[in-house]
């Protein structure tokens, strides 16, 4: 665990210095503002995600759930006001989640499957809601809908960013504080052990499930937000990108083992990557292979370490 640990913050560390050191740019404070921007969409899917991996399930409908928020969103702020379209996406998220957890547990189908499959449900209805167009708010509630993407007085930080590290920061407690957390963790590890100390395996998969669909709601708001719209392709395979995040930072693909942190520093080498191919003026067409690379990296030292202990 430490040398896992230590790797991804060394890896962290290497790829700021190495862009620091090779560009004029990288440091600029636009710059930094615009890596913390970059990562807010992704960051708020991982969270979600990587509290589903540690219960040893995954949740390839984030994205969907995404879109399908934002469609909420919009919908209802025309006739309720912005306030209530927010409230509607986050409740409309935290339902599809929940959904999903309730199919995993009934279905006893594998999540990877059961989401893959729901995750095109819901995009269905999200193209059958919008009839294939684009849907914007009403013009005199614009300002206000994209007031989520504004910067604030922090030295240009956007809300975005100090959203994400709120969502951050209360699923860390929640994994470490918490009795759910403790049970989270417990379930992911070995969840016929879980069962049989009395753990009630099924109402905690439904939890996880539930805290990703409302991470996913969450993320759509923000992209709608910045776009001022919303449609039913919003948002498409970055819950790949959101696990990819989180693999490489050390959680295990396995359950039991992983941090939020872990995903976010995850997510953070992510987007150092892109902005350093923008920067390098490289052909962002290798890119992938860099990405690809990365994550059977994290993959195989997973399952060399878990080997090792073993």
């Amino acid at each position: 665990m430490k040398l896992r640990d230590s790797g991804i913050l060394v890896a962290l560390i290497v790829l700021a210095g190495v862009l620091s050191l090779a560009t004029s740019t990288f440091l600029t404070g636009g710059n930094l503002v615009n890596l913390l921007d970059q990562a807010v969409i992704v960051g708020l899917l991982a969270c979600g995600i990587t509290v589903c991996m540690i219960c040893g399930v995954f949740d390839l409908s984030a994205a969907a759930v995404l879109a399908v928020s934002a469609v909420v969103a919009v919908l209802v702020s025309r006739s309720a006001g912005v306030p209530a379209g927010f409230a509607a996406a986050i409740a409309a998220g935290a339902l599809l989640g929940a959904v999903n957890g309730a199919v995993v547990v009934l279905s006893r189908v594998h999540s990877f499957i059961v989401t893959l499959a729901l995750s095109i449900v819901y995009r269905g209805l999200a193209l059958a809601v919008t009839g294939g167009a684009i849907v914007y708010p009403e013009a005199a509630a614009l300002p206000a809908f994209q007031s989520l993407s504004w910067p604030t007085v922090l030295g240009g930080v956007t809300v975005p960013s100090l959203l994400l590290a709120a969502v951050a920061v209360v699923t860390s407690l929640l994994l470490w504080r918490t009795t759910l957390g403790r049970r989270v963790y417990a379930v992911g590890g070995n969840p016929e052990a879980a069962r049989l100390s009395g753990i009630r395996v099924g109402a905690i998969r439904l939890a996880v499930f539930t805290i990703s669909g409302v991470c996913a709601a969450l993320a759509g708001l923000v992209l709608a937000a910045r776009g001022g719209s919303a449609q039913a392709s919003m948002g498409t395979l970055l819950e790949l990108s959101a696990i990819a995040a989180a693999v490489i930072g050390g959680t295990s693909i396995l359950g039991g083992e992983g941090a939020i942190w872990r995903g976010m520093a995850g997510v953070a080498i992510l987007t150092l990557i892109g902005n350093g191919f923008n920067l390098l003026g490289w052909d962002t067409t290798y890119r992938p292979i860099v990405e690809g690379l990365l994550i059977l990296a994290a993959v195989s030292t997973d399952h060399a370490l878990r080997h090792r202990r073993t």
